[in-house]
């Protein structure tokens, strides 16, 4: 009797076991696809998209069939033939994944992960064409006042306030879930790091291996290091005459020093530098410095820029563009950026600009 009953909970497990190794089915639909047309089942990689897998369109339709990594994958089907390109992320696990692809919109359902993707998509779609709608109004009609421009301002602010706070709680909802990871990993840089970072240290450590997620984790740890009370990460790079020069031989010199990141081919660094000579030139005598690091890769461009500019203050680059050494320690993605550090080697501040680095500095310098 005892042998029948184990060999009952063999077959249990057994079955348990097959079970976990369940395949998936993608059946799906490609607008305008003729019959003999391919489509791909690709991975996303570092240097671009890699085939997996490989089908013909039979009857307007297209299937694949294979069994899922122990944890569910994000991949995509892919189909171009000329002008006529279209693709969808799915997520690899158990079930029947429906696709449904086109020019304008690509759908999925079917699965857990999938429902959770389309999910998202159709909510980050509606808030974004409803913020677009009134950005289109308050650019284009004529008729609006100015007051009334300036309260179309206000409640496109207030959306977009609400649509990020919407966004954080649908990706917040399915954190346990790949399609959830995935999305973090993919729009989590967006938002502000103390708002990512507890759903950062909420991830499963099952699907802490998704690449996007691993570098949002490491630029939030980046970021944290280097946020506003931290002490500074000193960094060495050369000046435009080649020149190596360290970061603390200048926050050493200065009450406070702004570490400002930049670039002769950006265009927003270019607007903002005349607001940064502004305050050189008024809270340079009282211990004011500033430091240029140049995201620039060309050293002739990075040269010009500086006398385009009226830059009078010292400058440091590796030439390596977005792979500036010192951006990377300071979490740098975008430009311009500013860190504002105290000569005792305090961060005070971070992305200072305009109006706002004018009234730090009034009320650090007195």
């Amino acid at each position: 009797m005892k042998k029948l009953v184990w060999v009952a909970a063999a077959g249990v497990m057994a079955l348990a076991a097959c079970q976990e190794k369940s395949g998936y089915v993608i059946k799906g639909t490609a607008e305008g696809a003729g019959d003999g047309d391919m489509v791909y089942l690709q991975s996303r990689t570092d240097s671009g998209f890699v085939a997996l897998d490989s089908t013909a369109v039979k009857g307007g339709a297209f299937e694949f069939a294979g069994t899922p990594d122990s944890t569910a994958v994000s991949r995509y089907i892919t189909y171009m033939k000329g002008d006529n390109r279209m693709a969808a992320m799915v997520f690899l696990e158990p079930g029947t994944v429906t696709v449904n692809m086109s020019a304008q919109e690509s759908r999925v359902s079917g699965t857990p992960n999938n429902d959770v993707l389309q999910n998202f998509m159709d909510e980050y779609k509606r808030i974004d064409e409803e913020m677009g709608a009134i950005y289109q109004k308050a650019r284009t009609d004529s008729t609006l006042t100015a007051a009334q421009q300036d309260s179309l301002m206000k409640v496109l602010d207030e959306k977009q306030k609400a649509g990020s706070e919407h966004i954080l709680q649908l990706i917040s909802a399915s954190i346990d879930k790949a399609a959830g990871v995935e999305l973090l990993g993919m729009f989590g840089s967006s938002f502000e790091v103390s708002d990512v970072k507890p759903l950062v240290d909420k991830v499963p450590a099952s699907l802490a291996s998704n690449k996007d997620f691993m570098r949002l984790k490491e630029y939030v740890e980046v970021v944290a290091r280097t946020a506003e009370g931290q002490k500074y990460t000193d960094f060495a790079l050369n000046t435009p005459e080649g020149k190596e020069v360290k970061l603390s031989d200048y926050v050493k010199e200065n009450k406070y020093t702004l570490v400002d990141f930049w670039a002769s081919w950006c265009g927003p660094c270019r607007r903002e530098m005349p607001n940064v000579v502004a305050a050189y030139t008024k809270y340079k005598a009282k211990g004011f410095g500033v430091v240029g690091v140049s995201l620039d890769s060309n050293l002739e461009s990075w040269k010009k820029g500086i006398a385009d500019l009226k830059i009078t203050w010292p400058q440091m680059s590796d030439l390596k563009g977005w792979q500036n050494a010192g951006a990377q320690l300071y979490g740098v993605r975008s430009i311009p950026a500013t860190v504002l550090i105290a000569q005792d080697g305090t961060i005070v501040a971070r992305d200072l600009r305009g109006e706002d680095l004018e009234a730090k500095l009034a009320e650090l310098l007195k």
